[in-house]
Formats: structure tokens, sequence, C-alpha cells
């Protein structure tokens, strides 16, 4: 019994550390796609899909 106790703790501790550093991976990915640079394509449309405010407001004009 306390062998199979002592491999249900040693099992939850892995599944912790795994889900852990998933989820700090995942953290670090959403920091770094915030915050990239654009960059403009030469359309004049960012690389994430949307207009800059002054192209939009050009061809308001």
């Amino acid at each position: 019994m306390k062998k199979l106790l002592a491999l249900a703790v040693i099992a939850g501790g892995v599944l912790f550390v795994i889900k852990r550093n998933k989820d700090a991976k995942a953290e670090a990915d959403l920091w770094r796609e915030a915050t990239a640079p654009t960059g403009k394509s030469y359309s004049g449309v960012s690389a994430n899909g949307s207009a800059p405010a002054k192209a939009a407001e050009a061809r308001k004009n």
C-alpha cells in the first residue's frame, strides 16, 4: 500500500512539473508574440493583419 501511495505521489509530481513547464512555455511564446516588432509589408498592412492608423486615415480622405 505504501509503495502504491509513493508511486502516485511521484506520478503526480511529474505531471505537475510537466504542466508547469508547458504553461511557462505558452506564456513565453505569448509574451514574445506580443512584444515582437510588427514589421510592415509592402501593402501597408502589418504582419499581424491589421492596417496602421495612418494608412486607414489616408484611405478615408
